[in-house]
């Protein structure tokens, strides 16, 4: 009638119904979780607070960052932690940063929480900023900054087309001109 309580170390079992012809035990952890995570929601990737990348950080899914970057993140989410310190270019459709993080920032949808520190520009279609939270640069809304960043002929800078599409066709700029050969 009654049962006793596992010990702390010891293992459990668990009876799951539908598994074969014959009632085999199964872990409990298997027998509650998918052994896997569904197709719409992915494990993000985490950088520890003991961990230092040098390079860049390329993902198809979610990043969190705990530790230190020194070099660009593209991913599709980004997650910058309390303790988190990046130097380097980050670029996924949201962004929220608590860290701190030191170049420039192009999302969609970008949040910079209480405890952040950044001094870069930031390229985006949302942008919030929460009292307590620190932001030396410029902010430039775009209906599409991701897509401004993979424009060919830009070197990789969305304010160097910017800059190019609003000046007047009287003005020309040296850099434009074709070299002279000196004779």
């Amino acid at each position: 009638m009654f049962t006793t309580k596992p010990e702390l170390g010891a293992s459990v079992t668990k009876l799951v119904e539908g598994v074969g012809d014959a009632k085999a035990p199964v872990p409990a952890t298997f027998a509650s979780k998918s052994p896997r995570p569904s197709a719409g929601k992915m494990v993000p990737s985490i950088i520890g607070e003991d961990l230092t990348i040098t390079g860049n950080v390329t993902s198809k899914g979610e990043i969190q960052v705990d530790g230190e970057i020194q070099g660009d993140i593209h991913c599709n989410s980004l997650l910058l932690g309390d303790k988190s310190q990046v130097r380097g270019e980050v670029v996924a459709e949201e962004i929220v940063v608590r860290g701190r993080l030191v170049g420039s920032i192009k999302g969609l949808r970008i949040t910079l929480q209480a405890p952040s520190h950044v001094e870069g520009d930031i390229y985006h279609q949302s942008l919030a900023i929460e009292p307590g939270a620190y932001f030396e640069g410029k902010s430039r809304r775009s209906d599409n900054p991701l897509a401004e960043m993979k424009t060919p002929g830009t070197n990789g800078s969305a304010s160097s087309g910017s800059h190019s599409a609003e000046r007047s066709p009287s003005v020309s700029s040296p850099s434009l001109l074709p070299p002279v050969a000196a004779e």
